[in-house]
């Protein structure tokens, strides 16, 4: 599926050491997904970074055409975010 990243996304991709590349790879095989609040979903992996494992959250907005990325980012607090099957 194709997305379009909105000016925020990629703010927020530099700010935060975060590559299209990652992004790209959340987006097109994520490890969950999951319903936030109506119209949008998180896009989430478990990605390992110098410095330990994280969980790359990529929030996208399904309400638009092509769907856009809102915002992106990445937290040690998987167990905060990642949801038991």
């Amino acid at each position: 599926m194709k997305y379009r990243l909105t000016a925020h996304a990629l703010t927020q991709m530099q700010r935060r050491g975060l590559d299209r590349v990652t992004v790209q790879k959340v987006l097109d095989a994520p490890g969950q997904a999951v319903e936030e609040r109506s119209g949008r979903r998180a896009l989430q992996s478990r990605v390992n970074f110098p410095g330990g494992e994280y969980l790359v959250r990529v929030i996208v907005d399904l309400a638009t055409e092509p769907p856009s990325v809102v915002t992106v980012y990445r937290t040690r607090h998987v167990a905060k975010y990642w949801r038991k099957p």
